[in-house]
C-alpha cells in the first residue's frame, strides 16, 4: 500500500498501549491524536501525541468510557480512524458499530463478531458448529442455582462456574462438591452483575491441571485468516496472566499444527477481521476453545519479536482494506514477557499508588520495553495497575529467558513497590526454566513456600540496623578523608532517615 493508511488516527486508551500504538503511527507517517483525563493531563502518551482532546474527569467512566465524547474529539480533530487499544471500550462491540456509523473507521474486528465472541455460551456454541473443540458443559444459560446442581451432576465434579459475559477473571468459581454450588452460584452472578451488567452463569468441566495457550490471529475483510504461532500464558495469579511466552514449550508439532488450524476455524466461523487472539486450555495432549479476545493482547509483543511483524500495523492495514494474501512469516527463536505492575507481591498484591522517584530501565540485546515509564509519574488508584512490559527475545528458550532475567535484575523503580522483582524469581524457578508450569503453579508456589513469601520482623529490623551502621561508618570515613572517593565533611547535625518498608526482596524499600 502506497502512503500512509489513514492520515489521521485517534487513539480512544492511555498509558503503555497508547504509545505503543502512536510509535507505529508515526513510523507509518500518520498524525496521531492522543485522547487523556486530568488525571493524564501530563503524561507520556499525551506529549506523544501530534495533538490531544480532553475527555474529563479522571474516573474511567467519566472519561475514557464515554463513547460520545470519544467520538467527538475524534470529529473534532479530523481523524479518519479510531484504535481502540485493549481495556477500556476495545471490545465492546457498540462502540464499534457507533465509530463506523460516525463515517469513521474502527482499527479493529467487525462488530457482529466482537458481539458474538464477547457471548460465552453464544461462542462455545459456534465453535462447537465450527468443529473446534470444546471443554464439555453447558451451552445455554443456567437461571438459578438448582439448576446449576442439576447441570453438574451431569458434567461430574469437580466444575467450574464462569460469567457468560466475563472476562479478567471475574464472575469465575470452582466448585469441587455439589453442596458448594448454590452460594458460589449466587456470589459469582452477583460478581457478574456488578462487573458486566449481566448475570448469567454457566458450567464447564474443571480442569485440575490446564495449561493457557493462545494462538495469535490476523483476519483481512476478504475472509483470509492467518494464525501466527501459540504463546504459553500459564503464569497465572487469580486468572491474571505475569508471563507470558512464544511458542508455547514442549509442544509437538502436529499439536502446534492442530491449534493454529482450529483458531483459523474460530476465525473463519465468526468473519473475524484485524487482529485477534483465539484462547484454548491444553492438558495431556488435548486442547479446547476457551474463549476468544477480539482485540490486541498485551502479550502481542512476543509474537512480535518471533515473527518480526507489527501487529499495530497489521491493524492499521487490514482497516484500510488491505489483503493479507502473500503474507507467511515465518518464525525464529522464542521471546518472553514478564507485565510489570505497580502491585506490592509482598501485601497480597495489592495494587500500589505514589510516585515513580527514580526509574532504570533494562536494555541490551533482544530486550524490548513497552510502557509510558518515566521519573516523577503519578500512579493513581483510576486505572488498571500495569506499568508496562519486559521482553526477551532469544536464539531459544533458555537464551531469552537468562536475558530476560537479566534485564529485570538491571530496572530499578523507587517510589512504590512493583512486580518486578517476583516476576524474576519466578523465571528463575526451576519448574519455569523447564517448562513445568500451568495455571494453577504460581499460586501452589506461592502457598508452599517455593517463590518469596513476606519478609519476616525480625529481618527488616536487622537489615535497618545494618544499613544505620553501615551508613554511620560511611560518613566518619568521608568526614575524616575529604579526598576519598564521594569525600567531604558531613555537615554538622545533618539528619538522615533510613525508612524500612516490608518487601520480600528488598528489606530496606529501595528499587523495587
Amino acid at each position: 500500500m502506497a502512503g500512509p493508511p489513514f492520515q489521521t488516527v485517534l487513539v480512544a486508551n492511555r498509558g503503555e498501549i497508547a504509545v505503543r500504538i502512536l510509535r507505529t503511527c508515526r513510523d507509518l507517517g500518520i498524525e496521531t491524536v492522543a485522547v487523556f483525563s486530568e488525571a493524564d493531563r501530563n503524561a507520556l502518551h499525551v506529549r506523544l501525541a501530534d495533538r490531544a482532546e480532553p475527555l474529563g474527569p479522571a474516573p474511567a467512566a467519566e472519561s475514557y468510557l464515554r463513547a460520545e465524547v470519544l467520538l467527538e474529539a475524534a470529529r473534532r480533530s479530523g481523524a479518519q480512524a479510531v484504535h481502540p487499544g485493549f481495556g477500556f471500550l476495545s471490545e465492546n462491540a457498540a462502540f464499534a458499530r457507533a465509530v463506523e456509523e460516525a463515517g469513521l473507521r474502527f482499527i479493529g474486528p467487525p462488530a457482529q463478531a466482537m458481539s458474538l465472541m464477547g457471548d460465552k455460551l453464544a461462542a462455545r456454541r459456534a465453535m462447537r458448529e465450527a468443529g473446534v473443540p470444546v471443554i464439555p458443559g453447558t451451552l445455554e444459560p443456567l437461571d438459578s442455582a438448582e439448576e446449576a446442581v442439576e447441570a453438574a451432576a451431569g458434567i461430574g465434579f469437580p466444575v467450574m462456574l464462569k460469567a457468560a459475559a466475563g472476562g479478567g477473571g471475574k464472575g469465575i468459581r470452582v466448585v469441587r462438591r455439589p453442596e458448594e454450588l448454590e452460594a458460589a452460584f449466587r456470589t459469582a452472578s452477583q460478581e457478574a452483575a456488578n462487573a458486566f451488567g449481566d448475570g448469567r452463569m454457566y458450567l464447564e468441566r474443571f480442569l485440575d491441571h490446564p495449561r493457557h495457550i493462545e494462538v495469535q490471529i490476523l483476519g483481512d475483510r476478504g475472509g483470509r485468516v492467518r494464525a501466527l504461532g501459540e504463546r504459553e500464558c500459564s503464569v497465572q495469579r487469580r486468572h491474571q496472566k505475569l508471563v507470558e511466552e512464544c511458542p508455547a514449550p514442549g509442544l509437538r508439532p502436529e499439536e502446534r499444527r492442530a491449534l493454529a488450524e482450529a483458531a483459523e476455524a474460530a476465525g473463519r466461523a465468526v468473519g473475524y477481521s484485524s487482529a485477534g487472539t483465539v484462547e484454548f486450555l491444553y492438558q495431556d495432549g488435548d486442547f479446547w476453545f476457551l474463549e476468544m479476545n477480539t482485540r490486541l493482547q498485551v502479550e502481542h509483543g512476543v509474537t512480535e519479536m518471533v515473527f518480526g511483524l507489527d501487529l499495530v500495523e497489521w491493524m492499521i492495514r487490514i482497516a484500510a482494506g488491505e489483503s493479507l494474501e502473500g503474507l507467511d512469516p515465518v518464525p525464529r527463536g522464542h521471546a518472553l514477557e514478564v507485565r510489570l505492575n505497580a502491585e506490592d507481591p509482598a501485601n497480597g498484591f495489592l495494587p500500589a499508588t505514589g510516585r515513580i522517584e527514580g526509574l532504570r530501565l533494562p536494555a541490551g540485546p533482544g530486550v524490548r520495553v513497552d510502557g509510558a515509564l518515566e521519573a516523577g509519574l503519578e500512579i493513581g488508584p483510576w486505572y488498571d495497575s500495569m506499568l508496562g512490559k519486559i521482553l526477551a527475545w532469544g536464539e531459544d528458550r533458555e537464551q531469552a529467558r537468562r536475558r530476560l532475567a537479566r534485564a529485570l535484575e538491571e530496572l530499578k523503580v523507587t517510589g512504590l513497590p512493583t512486580t518486578g522483582p517476583f516476576a524474576r524469581a519466578v523465571l528463575e524457578h526451576p519448574d519455569f526454566a523447564a517448562g513445568r508450569v500451568d495455571t494453577g503453579w504460581l499460586e501452589r508456589q506461592v502457598e508452599e513456600g517455593g517463590l518469596p513469601g513476606p519478609a519476616p520482623a525480625e529481618l527488616l529490623e536487622a537489615a535497618a540496623l545494618a544499613a544505620a551502621v553501615y551508613r554511620h561508618r560511611r560518613g566518619r570515613r568521608r568526614a575524616a578523608d575529604p579526598a576519598a572517593p564521594g569525600g567531604g565533611a558531613l555537615p554538622a547535625g545533618s539528619p538522615w532517615v533510613l525508612a524500612a518498608r516490608p518487601s520480600p526482596w528488598n528489606p530496606l524499600g529501595g528499587p523495587s
